[in-house]
């Protein structure tokens, strides 16, 4: 008993002597992590509006978007689409990741135990005899790294950043998933509405190609302006089963990114029904705290940096300490003994020549660092890029909307003056003909413009960031239960 308090006296001894002076000495080498200096413009190009503190990305998904069915088809998405699957699988790994570093810091215990029987020679005096030997024995053995340097935390740090990057990669998934459905959604309005165009321009030359044939069977014109309305007419209806291809295939596409199999989608408001959201566009310095790009590549420089840190502790010694404490029974030629043993040990080992590998590593840990600084800064760039873009769309999609409703009520007026015309004899069938041909394509471009419009307040709001102070959990909350 006396030698075994005085074995466990002796490890603790040691732990504590060890410890603090780890604690106290150590430091965590490499460079801190700084944010690369990055002046951002006053406003953004093309900005319709003052600035004010309010912006469009500050609403959650289900506010930027009022279409209730589009509401639901994103609701659907969000939970059920494989690529949010996989960002949060990553984030998993990420969180597994960071674990198994983070235990490196800890001190690492296990154990062993062994038993066996034998039948052994032993040396008389006057002859060999043989007898019976068993042994049983048992030890927990101690190991910890004293992380002088910083490695450990610097590498626990590479890993907490790649976490919190895996998590924004996660919302930048979601964001565009929305964006992508809502974008989906009304190009299958547009499809909607200029297949409608279709229907009407097909009833309209079904009806010239039906007078042209009484005038012409009556002897009061020829066959000419038959076969052009013909003509007319038929090209129609090959657009009409045009447009219903592509709006199977969009709503095919609709389907994967709801996570299903392709099926009919249904449809809430008309184009023609929908509103373009109030989109303020708030501060140009908030941009690089809402979009999940931007913060998962400012996470990837984070982690960069940290790399660097593990790269210099490299150059330096690690030292740990290592302990065993356990006891050994065994039993020979009838007499049984037991007795405890142990070990403790100090060690350092180090680098003195690797042939410039060490330093090889330090220099590519460098050079990753300056790749994520320019990598941020294009990341940031192409923010505001996609910001401008969006403000330059809305802002002459809004012009150009009012000039092509003009045209459409001109051309609508112009077909009503030439059948006119025609009936009272004073036109041809080619100022007919050329009044609806003109006609139809204007109302195709303003369905077009519509809907450019509405996408161009997706694409605004994926640009800033959209819903960014939503938790994981809110991105998925069904729109009922959110609180708007």
């Amino acid at each position: 008993m006396e030698k075994n308090a005085a074995t466990r006296r002796a490890f603790v001894g040691l732990i504590s002597a060890v410890l603090p002076a780890s604690l106290i000495g150590g430091c965590t080498l490499g460079p801190d992590y700084k944010r690369p200096d990055m002046a951002t413009p006053a406003s953004f190009r093309a900005q319709m509006t003052a600035q004010e503190a309010a912006s469009f990305a500050d609403l959650p998904w289900w506010g930027a978007f009022n279409d209730p069915v589009l509401q639901g088809l994103i609701e659907e998405a969000v939970k059920n689409n494989y690529d949010v699957k996989i960002a949060v699988a990553r984030i998993e790994q990420a969180r597994a990741q960071l674990g198994v570093v983070h235990s490196e810091a800890l001190p690492q215990l296990n154990y062993g135990a062994d038993a066996g029987a034998g039948r052994v020679p032993v040396q008389g005096f006057n002859n060999v005899k043989a007898t019976t030997v068993g042994s049983i024995a048992g030890a927990i053995d101690f190991a910890w790294e004293a992380d002088i340097w910083g490695r450990i935390r610097r590498s626990t740090e590479a890993a907490r950043a790649n976490l919190l990057a895996q998590e924004d990669v996660r919302r930048g998934v979601l964001l565009t998933l929305v964006t992508d459905v809502a974008i989906g959604y009304f190009r299958l309005l547009e499809l909607d509405r200029q297949l409608a165009i279709a229907g009407e321009s097909t009833r309209t030359f079904k009806g010239s190609f039906d007078l042209f044939t009484l005038r012409f069977k009556g002897g009061r014109d020829s066959e000419l302006p038959v076969q052009r309305a013909q003509a007319n007419f038929d090209e129609s209806r090959a657009r009409a089963e045009d447009l219903r291809r592509q709006i199977a295939q969009q709503e095919n596409a609709l389907s994967v990114l709801l996570g299903g199999y392709p099926r009919d989608i249904p449809r809430g408001r008309s184009l023609m029904d929908q509103t373009v959201p109030a989109t303020p566009v708030g501060a140009t310095s908030d941009l690089l705290q809402r979009r999940p790009d931007i913060l998962a590549a400012e996470q990837t420089m984070v982690s960069a940096n940290a790399e660097i840190g593990v790269a210099v502790a490299n150059f330096f010694p690690r030292i740990g300490l290592s302990a065993l404490i356990g006891v050994d029974w065994f039993r020979l030629a009838g007499e049984s003994h037991t007795f405890g043993v142990w070990s403790a040990a100090l060690s350092a080992a180090g680098p003195i020549f690797n042939g410039g590998r060490l330093h090889a590593i330090y220099e590519g840990r460098k050079a990753y660092w300056d790749e994520t600084v320019s990598e941020y800064h294009r990341t940031v760039l192409t923010a505001f890029q996609e910001t401008s873009d969006a403000l330059v769309a809305q802002q002459t999609l809004a012009a150009r909307r009012t000039a092509l409703e003009a045209q459409v009520a001109d051309l609508q007026r112009s077909v009503g003056l030439s059948g006119d015309r025609y009936d009272n004899g004073r036109a041809s069938y080619f100022e007919v003909l050329e009044a609806q041909q003109q006609l139809f394509p204007a109302q195709d471009a303003l369905a077009q413009n519509q809907a450019d419009e509405l996408i161009a307040a997706v694409n605004l709001y994926k640009a800033l960031g959209g819903g960014w102070k939503l938790t994981p959990e809110q991105w998925v909350q069904p729109v009922a239960m959110a609180g708007g």
